[in-house]
């Protein structure tokens, strides 16, 4: 339950990044708003542990796996607003949001986790929430699409890799190495792509690092405490917190669609919550 409710909190703090990086993508680069929002997330991080972080990432035995989850963050990131410039919103979300069930499936198959009945049951009425929630039009692009499911799976590979790292590693040095990288590859596209920000749109890309950076703490610390499959279905909560932004940042209003969507969204991730606490407490007797 502890597991669980991290993990919400977290997706709700990735939502408000989402929708802070909408709002800026349209002033500025991806690469300049990723390096910069790392470079918070990494200072947060090392004032924290009192740098104590780099110093476990650099000389960490798991550093290998480290890596590669952070290059598979990068690929997904990439490869989401890549697609997000060719796709209508609704349909690349409804792609994107295929990640919990690649979640539930690859933690079957990599982590040998026990994938109950209900959680599968959980995953697909709430992919089946979002399908209805955002409508998606039926004529999508086969690239643009590719990218997006490609986001999703491997975006899905780092949520596994997450699961297997913190049986040995803390979260902050997940989250070092991860934005590490981040800043570095990032950094490299810089001296085509920056432009200097306003004081007031630095704040809110410094806004952007702290909600990133509460966020992967938050769901690293969520993915220590519960199984990955139980997780995974509590990620489309974040459509929810996704409507709320639309509705208070760009004044969108939700279609009533998008209500019926949310509400087998809510019953999903509720449902499951409520089967996982029974069976604690079944367990437990």
């Amino acid at each position: 339950m502890t597991g669980i409710g991290l993990a919400i909190a977290g997706y709700a703090a990735f939502s408000a990044q989402d929708a802070i990086v909408k709002w800026l993508v349209v002033h500025y680069s991806v690469f300049e708003i990723l390096f910069v929002r790392s470079l918070f997330i990494l200072a947060i991080a090392l004032v924290a542990t009192r740098g104590r972080s780099l110093e476990a990432t650099l000389r960490n035995r798991a550093r290998t796996m480290l890596l590669v989850r952070s290059a598979m963050i990068l690929v997904a990131w990439l490869s989401y607003y890549t697609a997000a410039r060719d796709l209508p919103l609704a349909d690349l979300v409804t792609l994107y949001f295929a990640a919990p069930i690649f979640v539930v499936l690859l933690s079957f198959l990599i982590l040998r986790e026990k994938v109950t009945a209900a959680r599968w049951v959980a995953a697909l009425i709430g992919f089946g929430g979002v399908v209805l929630a955002v409508d998606p039009s039926g004529s999508v692009s086969l690239v643009p699409a590719v990218l997006a499911l490609t986001g999703a799976f491997t975006w899905a590979w780092t949520t596994i890799l997450v699961r297997i790292i913190a049986r040995t590693e803390l979260t902050t040095t997940t989250m070092t190495a991860s934005n590490l990288l981040f800043a570095v590859a990032c950094a490299i596209a810089l001296p085509w792509v920056w432009q200097t920000p306003t004081l007031h749109h630095f704040a809110v890309m410094a806004l952007l690092g702290i909600m990133g950076g509460a966020g992967q703490f938050l769901v690293f610390e969520g993915f220590r405490h519960a199984p990955a499959s139980a997780i995974a279905p509590f990620e489309y909560s974040g459509l929810i917190w996704a409507f709320v932004w639309g509705f208070m940042i760009f004044a969108e209003i939700p279609r009533p669609g998008v209500f019926l969507g949310a509400g087998l969204i809510l019953a999903s991730g509720v449902g499951l919550f409520l089967w996982e606490a029974l069976s604690a407490r079944r367990t437990a007797s």
